[in-house]
């Protein structure tokens, strides 16, 4: 028994879980450690041939099978994506998908370059059905057939030994020689099926008998695939078992070495990302990753992953939320809003620090862009918290920041300058970030532009008709430089010249004869875009006896949008002073 310490601040305790029950991948099969392993020391260079089975595999897992349309409307999408080989269905286990392949035979809907694959078990009459499917089909065909391999189910669920299984998938490979050896745009595939958990040697045995019977060279190469059909251990461990694999096959030349990974431990896109730097060159997945129990590794996120990283993924994602939609409409299953680069959420930031950051990474990448004369979207992307930029799947960024309870002045700001163009002070944002909350704890809801707008005009632009201070007059004569100012308060008109002066100036001079200070800190001037009628928006920052406060102005006019900050300004001094002297 191995005696664990655990070190004193860690304060877990034992689940009470039955975890004894269970034994770990070691104890199961016999994981090949090569001693001058390569896999750790690769990089991804380029993307392997991605191959969907949405239309076999994960039609499979649906509670609701796909109809004939769903399953046209899913092949159409892949083919214009730039998928170019791809599994069309199971013609021997249901008559749907025997009529989808008979219909690729007999219509042009598949280009002639996409090479159509069928799947089929090691069983004659079902090897015989499968071969009947495809007849008259142009494109290059791949049939598959498959055999599960593992001990226990070689055991358990097909009650034979070694010998006697390699001898059942012979047959099989035999059959489909028989019926398809002759067809010049065939090729076939064969799949050990629970690869993963079956003998290191047995494998390469039965699938170097098979490359023999179906005579793997260059020019007509045979797959074998290699399923993780249940997820077992790390990803370090199937990339061991894969390159062993590609390091001790017969005829390696002669066959294309392809995975295709489960997801039951959640780790099926790093299973087959170390599949791939272990000596995989072909990759079997669906698209957003359904399939049987937690699915199939989702080849979308894996050919974005490397995108990501700056290699062509070769294959088009550009609208990505179109092609959310159609696998949503086929699949009737709703993709998570947090999956990988398509989810709702996933270019969404809510907290403050993500929101700055992202605010701040927008500003270099559009200035960066304008310093060397290029287009936005030429340049190298560098924006903090989005791997990717979210134009190249067709995303726009009115969703990258959000604002909730969790969120800072720098989500607002990023809201109000890309909805109405209002570029907001630094000192402004730390103040309206006070007001927000106060709205979401109330609520409990996110905050829309349209919300903080609202927010904005209670907070600086209120309109009081008991206001203290009221403007009358303001003219200005420009000849003589003068400049006549009437405000009203409480109630009491006060008429003043001034000599010399510009009318903001004028107007303070006015209030400070009257007892009301307007000492401005600072004044920011902004023209509010569409949807705001292009008005002009003075923000003032000003002293009072409680400290620095704003208020704002708003008018088609510039002036008159800073005059009437300033007396808002002047009603806050006012309303002050009235409270001191209470």
């Amino acid at each position: 028994m191995t005696t664990t310490i655990v070190p004193a601040w860690n304060r877990q305790r034992p689940s009470g879980m039955p975890s004894h029950r269970y034994t770990d991948v070691y104890s199961r099969v016999e994981v090949p450690l090569e001693a001058d392993r390569q896999w750790p020391n690769r990089r991804l260079t380029q993307a392997p041939l991605w191959v969907p089975v949405d239309l076999r595999d994960g039609n499979q897992a649906l509670a609701e099978p796909m109809d004939p349309d769903r399953k046209r409307r899913f092949f159409e999408l892949m083919v214009r994506m730039g998928y170019t080989e791809i599994e069309v269905g199971y013609p021997s286990a249901s008559q749907t998908d025997y009529d989808f392949v008979r219909l690729i035979a007999e219509t042009d809907i598949a280009p002639d370059d996409v090479t159509i694959v069928v799947f089929t078990p090691a069983r004659r009459d079902l090897i015989e059905r499968t071969v009947e499917s495809i007849r008259g089909i142009r494109n290059e065909v791949v049939i598959h057939m498959y055999t599960a391999t593992a001990p226990a189910w070689r055991d358990t669920v097909l009650g034979k030994d070694r010998d006697e299984l390699r001898e059942l998938i012979l047959a099989g490979g035999r059959d489909v020689r028989e019926f398809a050896g002759d067809l010049p745009n065939v090729r076939f595939e064969f799949s050990p099926e629970v690869f993963n958990l079956t003998e290191p040697d047995y494998v390469i045995e039965i699938c170097d008998a098979m490359t023999e019977l179906w005579d793997a060279r260059p020019e007509r190469p045979v797959i074998l695939n290699l399923p993780a059909t249940v997820e077992i251990a790390t990803p370090n461990v199937y990339a061991d078992q894969i390159e062993y694999m590609h390091t001790h096959l017969a005829r390696r030349d002669g066959v294309i070495l392809s995975v295709h990974p489960h997801n039951d431990r959640g780790t099926g896109i790093a299973c087959a990302e170390l599949a791939v730097l272990a000596g995989a060159q072909r990759v079997e997945g669906c698209i957003f990753g359904n399939g049987e129990r937690t699915g199939n590794v989702d080849i979308a996120t894996l050919a974005l992953n490397l995108h990501a990283q700056g290699i062509d993924p070769m294959i088009d994602f550009s609208d990505i939320d179109e092609i959310r939609r159609t696998v949503e409409y086929c699949n009737r299953i709703d993709v998570h809003p947090r999956h990988p680069y398509v989810g709702d959420l996933v270019h969404t930031a809510f907290s403050g620090t993500h929101q700055d950051a992202i605010k701040k990474g927008f500003a270099e990448h559009r200035a960066r862009a304008a310093a060397d004369g290029r287009n936005e979207s030429e340049i190298a992307w560098r924006v903090p918290y989005l791997p990717i930029d979210p134009a190249d799947i067709g995303r726009s960024y009115d969703a990258v920041i959000r604002v909730n309870s969790q969120s800072g002045k720098g989500g607002i700001a990023y809201l109000l300058e890309t909805e109405y163009g209002i570029d907001l002070p630094r000192r402004l944002q730390i103040d309206l970030s006070r007001h927000v909350p106060q709205h979401t704890d109330t609520t409990g809801d996110e905050v829309t532009t349209d919300d903080i707008w609202t927010i904005i005009t209670s907070a600086y632009l209120p309109e009081d008709p008991d206001a203290t201070v009221r403007l009358d007059t303001l003219r200005v004569d420009e000849a003589t430089a003068r400049t006549e100012v009437t405000i009203r308060v409480d109630g009491i008109d006060h008429h003043s010249t001034h000599d010399g002066a510009g009318p903001v100036e004028a107007l303070v001079h006015a209030l400070d004869a009257q007892g009301i200070p307007v000492e401005i800190l600072s004044l920011h001037q902004s023209s509010m875009r569409s949807g705001a009628d292009a008005e002009a928006l003075t923000l003032i920052e000003h002293r009072t006896p409680d400290g620095p406060a704003w208020t704002a102005g708003r008018d088609r006019s510039t002036l008159t949008a800073t005059i009437d900050a300033v007396i808002r300004a002047a009603n806050t001094v006012a309303t002050a002073r009235e409270a001191v002297a209470q």
